[in-house]
């Protein structure tokens, strides 16, 4: 375990999560004002939106505190992470729906993997800006609604969240070869140890999974 919030890889894992916190608040208060299909709806997305902010917030905070420049430590992070929303656009509100739920949620599930074996007030700080604030009993009704009404858009969701998760998997590569010292965090929180590196691709899995059996697809 790293014994200093300053380890290399810290500022990159917290500039990340801030860019990754801030573009979620910017695309959720998107999709609340262009695909929400009534007032309910895009006022339950806005809340989402604030509290993705509120996130920001306060990784950019610790950045600060911890002496780093906040745009600074999110700038390499800019072009993968806009690259993962410009290839995953939704086309209507159930896709945009199952990507800030699935999409969304294996990528963070990344960087909470990272963050498992950092200095306490980091991993703290981690679980905090990650915390679900509502947004799987949102979206797990509508699409279970939906679902029902018509059966036939499981299907279509289904495809559509295996592409979100490949989509997702080559984010993460593309955002460890700009950043190799947050590669190393995930790589240093497995001990390069064949064994929990199984367990930590079973627990990204069996957590992919129960989003999905959430969802009913």
């Amino acid at each position: 375990m790293s014994d200093s919030p300053s380890a290399p890889g810290v500022v990159d894992l917290l500039g990340v999560l801030a860019y990754a916190e801030l573009t979620a608040f910017l695309r959720l208060a998107e999709d609340a004002a262009s695909l929400a299909p009534t007032l309910d709806d895009r006022a339950a997305l806005g809340e989402l939106a604030v509290a993705e902010y509120a996130h920001f917030r306060l990784l950019r905070d610790r950045l600060e505190a911890l002496g780093a420049d906040p745009a600074r430590a999110m700038e390499p992070f800019v072009e993968p992470l806009d690259a993962w929303h410009a290839q995953t656009g939704p086309s209507d509100w159930l896709e945009a729906l199952v990507k800030a739920y699935v999409g969304t949620g294996i990528a963070l599930d990344f960087y909470r993997e990272a963050a498992r074996h950092l200095d306490p007030s980091i991993g703290s700080l981690v679980d905090e800006v990650l915390v679900d604030e509502g947004r799987s009993e949102f979206v797990v009704e509508r699409v279970r609604a939906a679902i029902e009404s018509d059966p036939v858009v499981a299907g279509r969701l289904a495809l559509w969240a295996r592409r979100l998760v490949g989509e997702a998997l080559s984010q993460g590569q593309r955002v460890a070869a700009v950043r190799p010292e947050l590669a190393k965090l995930l790589v240093e929180a497995v001990n390069d140890d064949q064994a929990e590196i199984s367990r930590l691709f079973a627990r990204l899995t069996e957590e992919h999974g129960k989003r999905m059996a959430a969802l009913g697809l």
